[in-house]
């Protein structure tokens, strides 16, 4: 069998893919009553270029663009680029994303904005979308709970603060809880999304191979292997006794080289190289409802990270609603023309 092995790649993944170059890069989205989107981002690094290709969003030359330099908190000299967009609808940012060449080209972004009229109030919904890159995972919320659960997406910086906190043991013991489990969960999707590609490539050409569920069944033995196997893992996967002990030495020998192929294309798929950075949007209006995080000036923010759209989409979405005051004066000036009408009809009968 091939070098390429489970148990290295699964390692691999739950190293933080960064580049060196990568700039510390916000993006806000400015939502406006008539579906128009101002769209700023502010990216600061140590390097002289703002290079496309290393950034984490596209922009281009349609943008207006404005660099300097500054001194950071730490006294070291940062160069600073902030571009900025007018969209005239969701549609345009999402014309910008199917052309994407930024660093994070290869994940599926999208933008949706709703407007719904109430009479006295009208409600708006604005919402930004990463694709999924798994197939066959689990949600993390099926290893997490609720507490693991908001640790998992907080902010970096209210992590951080939190553990140098007055109650800092019990949450840096909630972050090795949460890096224990989300380990367990990474090498259960790995596992799942490479038994069902085996299958299909077993079964691919009209081939009578092994179904999916039929391997689903040595699921739970395939994790236990690949968590308490430790270094004799890789030269287990490489000797192809693991396949023989799942499907047997017949079938093993047989789909070896669709094993291996079935580890390459799962690893492309799942080992999303990534450069992460923060999303904000500002809604019109009071927010009524969110799953974002608010920061020190009421800004609604998202971490973007690779591990929050692995298995499922990952959303980022904002309501809010403005008052249409005008509704309200209507109102109140047909509510004094039905009450006025009432009284001259009273006092006409009297």
């Amino acid at each position: 069998m091939k070098n390429t092995n489970l148990k290295s790649v699964i390692a691999a993944m739950l190293v933080l893919a960064t580049s060196c170059n990568e700039p510390e890069t916000i993006v806000t989205d400015i939502v406006h009553t008539d579906g128009s989107i101002t769209r700023k981002i502010e990216m600061k690094s140590s390097e002289k270029k703002f290079r496309i290709s290393e950034v984490q969003v596209p922009y281009d030359s349609t943008w207006s663009v404005r660099d300097s330099v500054e001194i950071n908190n730490k006294g070291d000299t940062i160069r600073v680029r902030r571009a900025e967009k007018f969209f005239r609808d969701a549609d345009e940012i999402n014309k910008d994303f199917r052309s994407d060449s930024s660093y994070n080209k290869n994940i599926s972004r999208s933008v949706s904005f709703r407007r719904k009229f109430k009479w006295f109030h009208t409600e708006y919904r604005f919402a930004e979308q990463i694709d999924k890159k798994m197939q066959d995972g689990y949600p993390v919320s099926d290893f997490l709970n609720s507490a693991e659960l908001s640790w998992f997406y907080s902010p970096d910086n209210v992590k951080e603060s939190d553990k140098n906190g007055p109650d800092s043991l019990r949450y840096k013991a909630l972050e090795d809880s949460v890096n224990k489990n989300t380990n367990r969960w990474t090498t259960r999707n790995f596992i799942s999304e490479w038994i069902n590609e085996f299958a299909a490539l077993t079964n691919e050409g009209g081939k009578k191979g092994l179904p999916a569920d039929t391997l689903k069944k040595h699921e739970d033995e395939f994790v236990k292997l690949v968590e308490h196997l430790d270094d004799k893992f890789d030269s287990l996967w490489k000797n192809g006794l693991i396949l023989k002990e799942m499907i047997g030495e017949e079938n093993a020998k047989k789909y070896e080289n669709e094993a291996d192929s079935a580890m390459d294309v799962v690893t492309s798929r799942v080992f999303v190289d990534f450069n992460e950075y923060t999303q904000k949007i500002l809604m019109p209006g009071k927010v009524t409802e969110t799953n974002g995080f608010v920061d020190q000036n009421n800004t609604l923010l998202w971490p973007v990270k690779s591990d929050f759209f692995l298995t499922q989409p990952y959303i980022m979405q904002a309501e809010s609603k403005v008052p249409n005051r005008w509704a309200w004066v209507v109102s109140g000036l047909f509510l004094v023309f039905v009450v006025t009408g009432i009284i001259i009809k009273q006092k006409g009968k009297g």
